[in-house]
């Protein structure tokens, strides 16, 4: 479903199980140990969603290899590829593309169900609150919330890899724009100094949205200089 959000410069490969017996046959050692003391759950969700990624890297053309994580908790890609991995309850994900393709790539995935009791206040500026609730009003359907904290989550996944640095939730002023039913483009205006690509300081980001079977797919990328 994600991939009527990215480019085709993109490869996404979705939901990827597991062998039943012995999930971590499934890592490299080096992934391996990143997971060794976590809980089943987990580790189920660190190993599928790397199955998914070493599908993608095959579609390709490149060997399967491991994908360690750094600074942060992000993903590290073997040298010449970028991307970005999600998972939720039931979905896994990951999107890959060659580096020259893109400058970056951020993709979320969650449950579409509202966020709990308190949540939206510690993730949104009060004019986005405002927004989500005239959005409500007039195109009712879907759980604004939820897809509102989704975008910000693909916006710093596509930062991150740019800057090295945290972006507070409150350092993106996300816009939703519905273009028809249960799918739509964001914009995020950054309330911080951008990172720079090609020379030029990026001031915000670009995405696209959907919701179907449960889920809320939020996608970024920014383009290659």
């Amino acid at each position: 479903m994600i991939e009527e959000l990215l480019p085709d410069t993109v490869v996404a490969v979705e939901s990827c199980g597991v062998p039943d017996d012995d999930p971590d046959t499934a890592l490299f050692p080096e992934e391996r140990a990143l997971v060794d003391r976590a809980v089943a759950k987990r580790r189920l969700e660190f190993t599928s969603a790397r199955v998914c990624a070493r599908r993608a890297m095959e579609k390709l053309g490149r060997a399967p290899a491991a994908v360690p994580t750094g600074e942060r908790g992000a993903p590290v890609w073997p040298d010449g590829l970028l991307g970005s991995m999600t998972h939720c309850d039931g979905y896994r994900c990951a999107a890959l593309a060659r580096a020259g393709d893109l400058a970056s790539l951020g993709i979320d995935a969650e449950t579409h169900e509202p966020l709990p009791e308190g949540v939206l206040d510690a993730v949104s500026l009060p004019a986005e609150r405002d927004r989500l609730r005239a959005l409500t009003a007039t195109h009712p359907g879907v759980h604004y919330d939820r897809l509102l904290f989704s975008a910000k989550e693909s916006v710093y996944k596509a930062w991150f890899p740019l800057t090295r640095a945290w972006l507070d939730f409150s350092e993106a002023d996300i816009e939703l724009v519905p273009t028809h039913a249960g799918r739509g483009t964001f914009h995020a205006r950054l309330l911080v100094p951008g990172p720079l690509v090609g020379g030029v300081r990026l001031t915000g980001f670009d995405g696209r949205w959907r919701t179907g079977d449960g889920l809320v797919l939020t996608a970024v990328t920014v383009p290659a200089p």
